[in-house]
């Protein structure tokens, strides 16, 4: 192919590749695509000047690999340096090639400077934030966001930062790491602490790995670092990734996961020296001035973005922190009882800021509840913060220990950490220590901070750190904006996207809208603002540097030299695996003949001489054969081929050889081995043909022998080579390709080549050489054909048989047998009659039916003897024969002792195989197929004369016309309802029609059946019959196939295809082929009435509407499309009384609809199946015994159940049916009124809610439901009472509510519990659960099995 490209002169005609590359390398134009259309010609470093130019990038500072599907993290980069063109460097043309332009060696590319210079408004500008959606722009290759316009993103050697990977879901993780990491006091003291790894697993220790994570942050090359370690370190799995978690309840968890792992350490008192403050919670009476109050310690400051009540938002930061310390009063039924004044008195409750920490954090609250429509949301709203926030207005000034007071000490609250504000309830860390302050440690000493003038005057803070979240409360992204301290520059952490931003970019996470809308507009509000806010007190004794390389402690030092050198090994290794040819390789053992198989992993580099000797080492050859009778061959293993050789070509570089390193090849190599005093043999490239020698005599198809063809050989060249190979005269050879599926060729034109009869790589041919007159034939009429074409169709099934009788199997055998050996229909039918002895497996099933049997065999055969006279004689001839279902007590065809003996004596070996054709097995039918309620099968003595013999050349068996439906009324007695027999259905019937042949020839189906040795376990008494099989052959032909080996008609057994899992599900279109079925397909055979056309299987419950549990299973019924339900009815009552002893009477049940476990419509007697009432398979359906007539007569009528509540004996009395006759809320009440004897005014109702019975407590229920809805009719919201079946409560609204103590109370309470949880029918609110965020100190969780 490639040849006859570069053959071609005229460009015009070149071929071209089109090429279609992501870029990979940052967040924006990871969405984007480049398409190049170039000439097949182009070299590949022209490709990458071409991409170079097109995405702005300096050509050499990026890689392009492989990208069609597969990994590229397994992919060795295309050579931007090659003079291969692209049609060498395997391109295809024609087709779309897609590749990724991914980091060189781990680093961003380099931006021309050219493309650069634009400034913020370049077409290169990147931004942060959720990724844009492809297609969301009309540009392919510009991205503008109408909320950024963030500066260019640059290189890592730029920015000198490095990212973090998001797992999955863990944004809020890497945020919140980076942050930690800009701040220089935390860094410095986690470089200070040493890990002992004596003491502890490193792989559990957090301190550790977070020290690590931090140095190489710091010191590593890469674009980005995993946060794989820290989070095991956590004793999180991979699950975890998955999990969405807010940042600041993960700030709160590792903070106190760092306390407990760093006690008895230096660092032990680190994060309250660093982020803990102290308020204090106060209530003054305001009659006697009397102040109770106690100091709690918080960690982080919640702020409320909107008052609760209030649809205006708090403007600003500072305007929130005022809110947060406003006091409220307590008057009214909410005074305070004051201990001085012995009374309940008027007081001001509120908080007061007694110390700040050196890093404040503060937590916007965002995520609220509403209360309208029961969910969760976000705030938008716009809220201001400050570069430098002055927090000396929010400190407390008054003395603690004033007169008026009384000093509670530090109590803390209930939970560890928890404050109660007058705007919300938040949580901070308990403290047991002194409450005047905190004592820092400093590197000048220790200091004591008070609450001086001094403090007061220099609490200014300045912001460092934003933590920024888009999205909603559902679920969105979390990315950080830090100033890093070194050179006061702010930058964007966003997972692995470090950036530089600017000022305006953090105003714009203020939240709200831009433009005239006003930023209280929730409706077009950004969903990208500010979370938390992290600011550090200004002062220059204090704020720490970051220690610089010198300055690091000797562990740490240490560290950085362990991690360069793992990063070291790492690039190494990424570099080896990127020029590592990795290849399946295959070798059949000389000795143990036995294909093996193995990857070769060989460098590009190494030539094909040394690839043979790891070849050779790897498959373990040593002792076995010298290493100079081995060498590598191409190979596909998929078509058993050898494509060629590589004579002289020993020290030729692998990379050659295979052409490139690749994740995947086309090909594989197989270590071929020969003896010693053998010669290799050349292998050119050719064409692989399997050649199947075909028998006519037996009828076989021998297994392939692979012959190496070439696609210029002419027919007779390739009959001589076929002929040396499998030693046949190339005279009378006749050569079949199968081109595709079912598509045979005989190649007749001997001076053809191979490559005009439609040779391709891999071919499969049918070779046949005999003198029989067969070879003068017409191919598409020759035995060969018939031969071959059956080869194609046919299947191997395998069929699990029902439980039976032995006596009834091996009779079923003798009897076809004894059939096999007599031509006289009448002779064998005679044979079948006798005593029936013992044999009462199945008959027990139809005991009761055997009467019911007889009448209707007797009436088919009286039909069949007076029928339509256009039947053939055949036909009535084989109606006439006598039916061993007339004389049922006297059928067995030999005495039943013999055929025991029969099946003892004989070896399952010897069994004799049925090999029948369609119209061989047609004939075995009998017409006295019984349509009846039976859902059981006959036995096997109600068995078919074998016709095999008999000149009745039926195609398939039954005459349609001669079965009539036992389930019709005298209405209906005159229609005749025909099913999907083999001779209506057969998918091969207009096969053949154009050829003219009779309708007895076109019906050769195979069929050839034997036993088969029983899986274990498949159960005593099953047997298993392989069966090979035309697959085009109807499921109804199939099944009379069967019919000797079940013992059964075919129409009283079902036919279940096993799935995977072993899932079964029944096959009943009789008039679709086995197409479906492929080779090795199970099959399970049950004995019951199978379905015909129309006809559905129905699963019937009972509905018991006071019983504790409504819905119980009775029995599987058969409705037929067509069918009244009177009918149904009709003929559910004996299946009733004998399979579940219901007696009821056909006006004292209804059948009404199912929908899970709620009743529906009811279905009146005159309904007709299909017409009236859809019906579909697996259907269900509710039966209702009635306690008196049935009150609805139309389907203009309303059923529904109605339930009284008595409040003053708090309980409920049981449903009653209530028959509306329109849909009037009028006439409901009339109707409650009469049944109940309550007035009509005072009639209050409710619609029940959830699924039936709609139960709910009693507790709840006076208040808990919608009583009296202000409508006048039932159709209408919130009602929506369409369809029968609807719950109404009601009550009398004059009816006090019964008064009861707590012991009641309780009592009753435990009641309604137990009854609600038995019956499943609690409603409740019941959101998705989410995962509580943990930290696991030992570095495991405890699997608790009954926590979700």
């Amino acid at each position: 192919m490639k040849k006859k490209f570069l053959q071609i002169e005229n460009a015009a005609e070149e071929p071209r590749v089109l090429c279609i590359i992501q870029d990979t390398t940052n967040s924006k134009t990871v969405n984007e695509r480049i398409t190049l259309n170039l000439p097949a010609s182009t070299p590949v470093r022209k490709l990458f000047e071409d991409v170079a130019n097109k995405v702005g990038y300096i050509n050499g500072t990026f890689d392009l690999v492989w990208g069609n599907g597969i990994n590229t993290a397994d992919m060795a980069p295309l050579d931007h340096t090659s003079d291969k063109s692209l049609l060498d460097a395997n391109f295809e043309p024609g087709k779309k090639n897609f590749l990724h332009l991914t980091d060189k060696d781990g680093e961003q590319p380099q931006i021309l400077l050219e493309d650069s210079s634009a400034g913020e408004d370049s077409v290169h500008d990147r931004f942060i934030g959720p990724l844009p959606r492809e297609g969301s722009v009309g540009s392919t290759s510009d991205y503008v966001s109408q909320s950024y316009s963030y500066s260019s993103i640059l290189n890592k050697s730029e920015t000198g930062y490095v990212g973090l990977v998001n797992q999955a879901m863990t944004c809020y993780l890497n945020s919140l790491l980076q942050t930690l990491f800009m701040t220089p006091e935390f860094r410095n003291a986690l470089y200070k602490w040493e890990f002992e790894e004596s003491e502890e697993d490193p792989v559990t220790s957090i301190p550790y790995q977070l020290q690590r994570l931090f140095v190489l942050l710091q010191t590593s090359k890469k674009r980005a670092i995993e946060t794989t370690d820290v989070t095991r370190s956590f004793g999180w799995d991979s699950s975890e990734a998955w999990q969405q978690h807010d940042v600041q309840e993960l700030c709160r968890v590792m903070f106190d996961a760092l306390e407990q792992k760093w006690k008895q350490t230096e660092q032990a008192d680190l994060i309250n020296e660093l982020y803990q403050g102290k308020l204090k919670d106060y209530v003054r009476c305001l009659e006697c001035g009397y102040e109770g109050w106690r100091i709690d310690t918080y960690l982080d400051i919640p702020l409320v973005i909107r008052p609760y009540g209030s649809s205006q938002a708090f403007a600003s930061v500072e305007e929130a922190l005022h809110a947060f310390i406003q006091p409220e009063i307590l008057d009214g039924p909410n005074q305070y009882f004051c201990e001085r004044c012995k009374k309940k008195c008027d007081a001001r409750k509120g908080l007061r800021f007694l110390h700040f920490p050196y890093l404040l954090t503060l937590q916007l609250k965002r995520f609220d509840f509403d209360y309208t429509t029961m969910h969760r949301i976000k705030l938008n709203d716009r809220m201001t913060f400050p570069e430098e926030l002055d927090m000396s207005t929010f400190i407390d000034v008054e003395d603690e220990k004033s007169p008026q007071t009384e000093s509670c000490t530090d109590s803390g609250a209930e939970n560890e950490g928890s404050c109660h504000s007058d705007q919300m309830s938040n949580d901070f860390s308990n403290d047991d220590g002194v409450d005047e302050g905190i004592c820092l440690e400093t590197n000048s000493g220790t200091e004591k901070i008070s609450k001086s003038g001094l403090e007061k005057n220099s609490l200014i803070y300045e912001l460092f750190s934003v933590m920024v979240h888009s999205g909603s409360a559902a679920g969105g992204h979390y990315y950080a904006c830090i100033k890093s301290f070194s050179d006061e520059q702010w930058y964007s952490f966003n997972d692995q996207h470090v950036s530089r931003i600017t000022q305006e970019d953090i105003k714009k996470t203020h939240g709200g809208s831009s433009g005239s809308r006003g930023y209280y507009s929730s409706a077009f509000a950004s969903s990208t603002n500010a979370y938390m806010l992290i600011y550090r007190l200004k002062d220059p004794a204090r704020n720490a540097k970051f220690l610089e390389v010198d300055e690091y402690p000797e562990h740490i030092k240490n560290l950085v030299q362990k991690e360069r050198e793992l990063e070291e090994q790492e690039k190494r290794q990424r570099e080896i695996e990127r020029n590592t040819c990795k290849i399946k390789l295959f070798c059949l053992h000389p000795t143990k003949q036995v294909m093996m198989e193995n990857k070769l992993e060989v460098h590009k580099d190494k030539t094909l001489k040394e690839a043979v000797e790891m070849a050779y080492k790897m498959m373990d050859l040593e002792e076995v054969i010298p290493l100079d009778c081995c060498r590598l061959v191409k190979y596909d293993e998929f078509h058993d081929y050898l494509e060629r050789s590589y004579e002289g070509e020993e020290d030729t570089p692998m990379g050659l050889l295979l052409g490139g390193v690749k994740s995947t090849y086309m090909f594989d190599l197989l270590l071929e081995t020969r003896k010693p005093d053998q010669v290799f043999q050349s292998y050119k490239p050719g064409v692989m043909v399997k050649v199947h020698v075909v028998d006519l005599k037996a009828e076989s198809v021998a297994a392939p022998i692979t012959v190496r063809a070439y696609l210029n050989q002419t027919v007779t060249e390739f009959k001589q080579l076929i002929s040396k190979a499998i030693h046949l005269p190339a005279e009378t050879m006749r050569i079949v390709l199968e081109r595709c599926y079912n598509d045979l060729r005989l190649l007749s034109v001997s001076s053809k080549t191979l490559k005009a009869e439609g040779f391709f790589r891999s071919n499969k041919v049918f070779v046949e050489s005999s003198e029989t007159l067969d070879y003068q034939m017409a191919f598409a009429e020759s035995h060969l054909w018939k031969l071959l074409d059956r080869h194609a169709n046919t299947i191997r099934l395998f069929v699990l048989l029902p439980e039976q009788s032995p006596g009834s199997y091996s009779k079923r055998t003798a009897y076809q047998k004894a059939g096999g050996d007599s031509g006289n229909v009448d002779d064998d039918c005679e044979r079948v009659k006798g005593p029936v002895g013992s044999l009462k497996s199945v008959e027990a099933i139809l005991e009761e039916s055997t009467e019911k049997l007889k009448s209707l065999s007797l009436q088919q055969q009286q039909d069949g003897d007076n029928g339509d006279s256009s039947k053939s004689t055949e036909t009535s001839d084989f109606e006439n024969i006598e039916s061993p279902l007339n004389e049922r007590d006297s059928s067995a065809s030999v005495d039943n002792r013999e055929l025991e003996q029969h099946i003892q004596t004989s070896d399952p070996e010897n069994f004799q195989s049925e090999e029948r054709s369609d119209s061989d097995v047609n004939n075995d039918r009998s017409t006295s197929s019984v349509d009846s309620d039976i859902l059981s099968s006959s036995h096997s003595s109600d068995t078919l004369c074998n016709a095999d013999n008999a000149q009745i050349p039926l195609a398939n068996g039954l005459d349609s016309h001669s079965i009539t439906s036992s389930r019709r009324t005298k209405a209906n007695e005159g229609k005749k309802e025909t099913w999907d027999t083999a001779e209506e259905d057969s998918g091969t019937d207009s096969e053949y029609d154009e050829s003219g042949k009779s309708r007895g020839e076109m019906q050769y189906m195979y069929f050839k059946a034997e036993p088969y040795a029983a899986d274990e376990g498949s159960g005593e008494g099953h047997k298993w019959l392989m069966v090979h099989v035309d697959k085009r052959i109807t499921l109804a032909a199939f099944k009379q196939h069967l019919e000797p080996f079940v013992g059964v008609l075919s129409s009283h057994f079902k036919v279940f295809r096993v799935y995977a899992s072993n899932q079964e599900f029944e096959s009943v279109r009789l008039n679709e082929t086995l197409s479906s079925f492929s080779d090795d397909n199970k099959i399970t055979i049950r004995l019951g009435r199978a379905l015909k056309k129309g006809e559905y299987r129905v699963k019937v419950y009972q509905l018991l509407v006071n019983e504790q549990e409504p819905c119980k299973f009775l029995l599987d019924a058969v409705f037929a499309k067509g069918m009244t339900v009177r009918q149904s009815k009709e003929e559910l009552i004996p299946q009733l009384r004998e399979q579940c002893g219901l007696e009821l009477s056909i006006d004292r049940f209804r059948l009404r609809k199912k929908t899970w476990k709620n009743p529906g419509t009811v279905f009146l007697d005159y309904h007709i199946y299909e017409e009236d009432i859809n019906i579909s398979s697996n259907w269900e359906v509710f039966l209702e015994a009635l306690d008196g007539v049935e009150k609805m007569k139309s389907m203009s009528q309303l059923a529904v159940l109605s339930r009284r509540w008595k409040p003053s004996e708090m309980k409920l009395d049981p449903f009653q049916e209530v028959v509306l006759e329109s849909s009037s809320v009028d006439e409901l009440r009339e109707k409650l009124s009469e049944i109940s004897g309550i007035p009509l005014e005072d009639i209050e109702f409710a619609k029940g809610r959830g699924t039936f019975p709609c139960d709910i407590s009693v507790l709840d229920i006076h208040q808990d439901l919608d009583w009296n809805p202000k409508v006048s009719t039932l159709n209408v919201w919130p009602l929506y009472i369409c369809d029968d079946g609807a719950v109404i409560f009601y009550r009398d609204k004059t009816e006090e509510l019964m008064e009861l103590t707590d012991e009641q109370r309780n009592e009753l309470m435990k009641k309604e519990s137990s009854r609600l949880q038995k019956t499943g029918h609690r409603v409740t609110y019941s959101p998705r659960k989410e995962k509580a965020l943990k930290i696991y100190l030992d570095g495991a969780p405890n699997k608790d099995l009954t926590q979700d």
